[in-house]
């Protein structure tokens, strides 16, 4: 049961690093003007390189379960963990609770400490 919870908490993370991702080009990007075009490629690329590292969290959480150092396993769990619920706690304070981003962390946070 708790490998279960760790792979829906790496689906999960992948699903909303996804969205992050194409948010990100469709919705912020598409209306922002940052000047000079150079500056705007390198805030793209940070944007994406969040979207990067949380699909790969997900990956890390899909793989915890077949693992077979229990240390490697808490390992994976607590600093992926750690990172969603930074980037949780992150987006709660910025957008005051009105946008939805740090329910769906949390939620990974949440299934990825069960599974622990």
């Amino acid at each position: 049961m708790h490998d279960l919870f760790l792979w829906l908490a790496g689906i999960g993370a992948i699903v909303a690093a996804v969205i992050h991702g194409v948010l990100g080009e469709t919705r912020v990007f598409r209306r922002a003007t940052i000047e000079p075009p150079r500056l705007r490629s390198l805030i793209r690329i940070c944007w994406q390189i969040g979207t990067v590292g949380w699909i790969c969290g997900g990956a890390l959480l899909l793989a915890a379960p077949s693992v077979a150092s229990i240390s490697a396993r808490h390992w994976i769990v607590v600093t992926m963990g750690a990172m969603y619920a930074f980037g949780m706690a992150a987006n709660f304070w910025v957008f005051r609770g009105r946008h939805f981003g740090w329910a769906v962390l949390g939620t990974v946070v949440v299934m990825a400490a069960i599974g622990y």
